[in-house]
């Protein structure tokens, strides 16, 4: 692969920035808007409203137990079809322009997914799952190109700061269209707060997710361009097949990136399944509607300083050490969150189900920025859409094992927290691995020659 002489231009002033200033540029805030824009269809559909939605109301009549392994299923399958795709696009991505393409389709797939959700009504627990894993794959595609974007927005020693502002970001701007569905649904469950949530309220969540996502994704569209890129090629499709191929070849080549890959592969199994099963593992101890909004709603507001807290001491104590504590966190939560159904009385069970909520924000968006920027450290910027491409194939893989895992042992058992306790090893081993990686300059082993970032 010939050197591009464009990588290594100062035409857009990254190089010159002084570390110490935290002015964001055009480039950066847009990028950080992204985070705001998307977290409205994680937090509101994948962790909060569908979940109760689909126990509640799409799977009326379907025992607890079964439902929940559905939805776990329905998760899971939706990681294994974007972790299929995921090389691939990467690879296609990394040429100049096709980054930003990729990304539009996906989002404009995703947003109008969204919106015929809507149609989904009582009963109609089949289609629910269909639309939700499809809109899911259009909003973890988006993801896949957004963090490849990383490189190109910011510079190697500004990522953390960056990548942790925009988790934060999205933490606290997502509370915004949080607080709006919130409203609604409060205003249709009865005084006693244990009904289901109405049908009416979720589709208005839905146009909710769908109106936020599109509006704040326009600065993204609009200021962040691919600066890293490939040399255009006449046959990009046999190229890109090739050079994936060589990549995994040559893997000794990117030894720590691919190291991280497989630390991350665990860890994140266990962070991601606590994320997406929270919420159905809250209404099987018996939680309401209304304490577990309320629970996710204090997790984003606490979560907002933490996660930017994560990013100021990853560069005093370093990003991998912080990386370590957000997992010896997850521990813990792991431990107590199977002994929560044990505890005697509900009100005991609803201040440790607090608990829980307020370590999973102390750590969760410190734990997945650090890991984006980390990563992003060790990759050749040219082809960071091909690498992100293997992140999210060991993220969707890991996102695979751990709701289905929990799923199985959840059905089999009769109880959620059975499965909750099989994480912990996931956790453990995650973190052993890290400890494994050792960063060099991921430039020097990049076919295209040194990039500068």
């Amino acid at each position: 692969m010939k050197h591009n002489p464009f990588f290594n231009q100062k035409a857009t002033g990254m190089e010159e920035r002084p570390k110490k200033k935290m002015k964001l540029s055009i480039q950066e805030r847009s990028w950080i808007l992204y985070d705001v824009a998307n977290s409205s269809f994680i937090l509101i559909l994948v962790t909060t409203v569908m979940p109760i939605f689909f126990k509640d109301v799409a799977s009326k009549g379907v025992p607890s137990s079964v439902s929940t392994s559905y939805w776990g299923f329905a998760v899971s399958l939706s990681s294994l079809i974007l972790a299929v795709m995921a090389p691939i696009l990467g690879v296609l991505a990394d040429y100049r322009q096709m980054k930003k393409r990729f990304f539009t389709g996906f989002l404009v797939v995703g947003i109008g997914l969204t919106l015929v959700l809507m149609i989904i009504d009582e009963g109609d627990w089949f289609k629910c799952l269909f639309l939700f894993v499809a809109a899911k794959i259009a909003y973890s595609g988006t993801l896949l190109f957004y963090d490849a974007f990383l490189v190109d927005v910011t510079t190697k020693d500004r990522m953390d700061r960056i990548s942790s502002a925009g988790f934060a970001w999205g933490y606290i701007g997502g509370t915004v269209p949080f607080l709006a569905v919130i409203g609604i649904i409060f205003m249709t469950i009865p005084t006693e707060g244990q009904a289901s949530v109405s049908t009416v309220s979720v589709k208005a969540a839905f146009l909710i997710v769908a109106l936020w996502w599109g509006v704040f994704s326009i600065p993204m569209l609009r200021h962040v361009r691919q600066v890293h890129y490939l040399p255009p090629s006449d046959a990009p499709f046999r190229e890109s097949f090739l050079r994936l191929l060589t990549t995994l070849r040559e893997i000794r080549k990117y030894k720590n990136a691919f190291l991280f890959l497989g630390a991350y592969f665990f860890y994140i199994d266990g962070v991601d399944t606590i994320i997406t099963m929270a919420t159905a593992y809250g209404r099987d101890i018996g939680l309401s509607v209304g304490m577990l909004i309320l629970v996710i709603l204090m997790i984003q507001i606490v979560a907002f300083p933490f996660a930017l807290l994560y990013g100021h001491l990853a560069e005093r104590f370093s990003t991998k050490r912080l990386l370590s504590t957000g997992i010896f966190i997850y521990m813990v939560i792991t431990l107590l969150s199977f002994f929560l159904p044990m505890l005697p009385t509900a009100n005991q069970r609803i201040a440790m189900f607090w608990v829980l909520a307020f370590l999973v924000a102390s750590s969760q968006g410190g734990i997945q920025a650090l890991s984006r920027s980390y990563f992003g450290k060790l990759i050749p910027t040219a082809r960071s859409a091909e690498f992100f491409g293997f992140y999210n194939v060991f993220g969707k893989f890991a996102t695979i094992t751990g709701p289905f895992l929990m799923g199985l042992v959840s059905r089999l058992t009769g109880h959620s927290r059975y499965g909750s306790l099989s994480l912990l090893i996931l956790f453990a081993f995650g973190g052993w691995i890290l400890t494994k990686v050792e960063p060099t300059d991921p430039q020097a082993a990049s076919p295209g020659g040194k990039c500068l970032i």
